[in-house]
């Protein structure tokens, strides 16, 4: 998983190495560390930007858990780190201790670009046309905000056109986030919305794999077991069911690793390369990036409808998993209750998110 500046986290302490680095953040003062992504295919190997998480509160519960949680801690994450050495990693293979490292904190930009962004012989050239340098910096910036904001409306048009089951409601464009720094309505909030919705598909992905699999074992309890439609378990043992149901589920599974972990991985990287562009116009960039890459797969999914069911396309399989989700900045149908229009306005979703981010 990758975090992102200027969320909330609360995250359960037991392991041993772990403790001991709560313990010496609060006994120095600092009360922060650094928390950065692991190599997907290579163990021991981190990303070398991460961000800085902040102990806000922490609850010892060793004794309401008989010791297998030591504490419950909540943070914030208060910016982003580049890290430059890792001072002890022969400690990653014992466990004996954590990881301790040198890097270089980052600067968040407050204005839509700063001057480190350009050479010199471009600031002087700029300066020699008379133009003001930090006026030119926020054109350039509004630019790539603007163009963020086009992509992403033609992304959401085509979401409904297409009728998707995760999508961005139609009054999430006009309160799009798209500024500098970290309150609401920033750049940053719009990355954590994205990172949800990335999320809700894959979700739905998982359910559309399921859905053929849970009629079979509806089918297969009702029919084969007698049981009454009212009174299905729960949950059911491997070894409970029939041998071609026994082969549907490793079929199942093999498939969900095939299709998903691929899937896994895109979203994950697309939001570490996110984290790492170096200020607020890159930043921009790389999402309008990424929302041009998801439009134009809803494209091809268009005309591929067009093709088999005339223009238009149809509305959706009847077979098709819905996934479980409103929201906000995302919906499910075109109907929606008065309380869900209500929410709508304000932005952001109101799906329960672990990161606190849509408050």
């Amino acid at each position: 998983m990758v975090y992102t500046p200027y969320t909330s986290h609360v995250l359960n302490i037991f392991e041993p190495r772990y403790r001991a680095m709560y313990s010496d953040i609060l006994l120095n003062g600092t009360r922060r560390f650094v928390v950065t992504m692991s190599h997907p295919e290579k163990p021991g190997c981190f990303a070398s930007t991460g961000v800085i998480f902040y102990l806000k509160d922490l609850k010892e519960v060793s004794q309401q858990t008989e010791d297998q949680i030591k504490y419950i801690c909540e943070h914030e994450v208060i910016g982003r780190v580049e890290m430059t050495k890792v001072l002890n990693p022969a400690v990653w293979g014992t466990r004996d201790t954590y990881l301790k490292v040198e890097g270089k904190i980052l600067e968040e930009d407050s204005l839509p670009l700063s001057a480190s962004s350009l050479s010199e012989k471009e600031k002087e050239e700029i300066t020699q046309s008379g133009a003001d340098t930090q006026n030119v910096f926020m054109v350039g910036s509004m630019e790539e905000e603007a163009s963020l904001r086009r992509s992403f409306a033609f992304l959401v048009d085509l979401q409904h056109e297409l009728n998707e089951d995760v999508r961005f409601t139609r009054k999430s464009v006009p309160t799009l986030g798209v500024g500098p720094g970290g309150e609401k309505g920033s750049l940053w909030s719009t990355v954590r919305l994205w990172q949800s919705y990335t999320e809700q598909r894959l979700v739905g992905r998982q359910n559309e794999l399921q859905l053929d699999f849970q009629e079979k074992l509806v089918k297969f309890l009702t029919e084969d077991k007698d049981v009454k439609e009212d009174e299905l378990p729960s949950a059911i043992g491997f070894s409970d069911l029939s041998p071609q149901l026994q082969r549907d589920v490793q079929d199942l599974q093999q498939r969900m690793s095939n299709e998903l972990e691929p899937l896994v991985l895109e979203s994950t990287l697309t939001m570490q390369k996110i984290l790492e562009a170096p200020d607020h116009a890159h930043r921009a960039n790389l999402l309008r990036y990424f929302v041009d890459l998801e439009r134009k797969r809803l494209e091809a999914k268009r005309m591929l409808k067009t093709m088999f069911t005339g223009v238009g396309g149809d509305k959706g399989d009847k077979g098709q998993a819905q996934t479980p989700l409103s929201s906000q900045g995302i919906d499910e149908g075109e109907q929606q209750s008065q309380q869900e229009e209500d929410n709508d306005a304000i932005g952001g979703v109101d799906f329960e998110a672990d990161d606190g981010g849509f408050e």
